[in-house]
């Protein structure tokens, strides 16, 4: 097993409270922000980089709008004083913000990433990494989606839009694992709580 470089930044998107309400219906990985927190507390204690994404939607009636209490980060996940905070108006990370040049100028060139959800802003903004060039992980008891209507109208349940797109990044954008293995990969087991 390869262990992570220090180079490597924990990358956090969306962990915000809009994705707690219940009205955005059946959601898989209810862990998944306490695998956040651990990885979080992992990459503090390494003193590894952490970069923090935040929604700020455009639409009108999103939960994710910048004056509506969904757009606020959870608590869990909540940004130390030295960790930037990116913010976004699109499903990458990259589009619209300074992220792609921080990384390159820091000397980040591994990124691990976590975050809401998988088959949105996780999937694309590992996309746009892996086209760019950064060695990608994907943690997948670190990220969740939400049940979503297929082509045809039936109702694909969370865990299947989860699985689709995990297997859809693994081994073409991105290296799919799960939090043990990122945590022994930095040689970390801190947990949280």
């Amino acid at each position: 097993m390869t262990r992570l470089p220090q180079s490597s930044a924990l990358i956090v998107i969306d962990v915000q409270q809009a994705f707690l309400d219940p009205r955005l219906g059946e959601r898989n990985n209810p862990q998944a922000e306490s695998n956040i927190a651990r990885l979080l507390a992992a990459w503090r204690t390494s003193g590894r980089s952490i970069r923090h994404i935040v929604h700020d939607s455009t639409e009108p009636n999103s939960l994710l709008r910048p004056d509506c209490p969904g757009n606020a980060i959870q608590a869990i996940a909540l940004p130390k004083a030295s960790e930037p905070v990116y913010r976004k108006h699109v499903n990458s990370a990259f589009i619209g913000t300074n992220l792609e040049k921080d990384l390159h100028q820091d000397g980040i060139d591994t990124l691990v990433i976590v975050g809401l959800t998988t088959n949105h802003c996780v999937s694309t903004s590992a996309r746009v990494a892996g086209n760019l060039g950064f060695k990608t992980y994907v943690v997948s008891d670190a990220t969740a989606a939400f049940a979503r209507p297929a082509l045809d109208g039936t109702l694909r349940h969370a865990e299947a839009v989860h699985s689709a797109a995990l297997s859809d990044l693994h081994q073409e954008f991105a290296t799919v694992v799960d939090t043990a293995e990122i945590l022994k990969r930095t040689d970390s087991e801190v947990g949280v709580g």
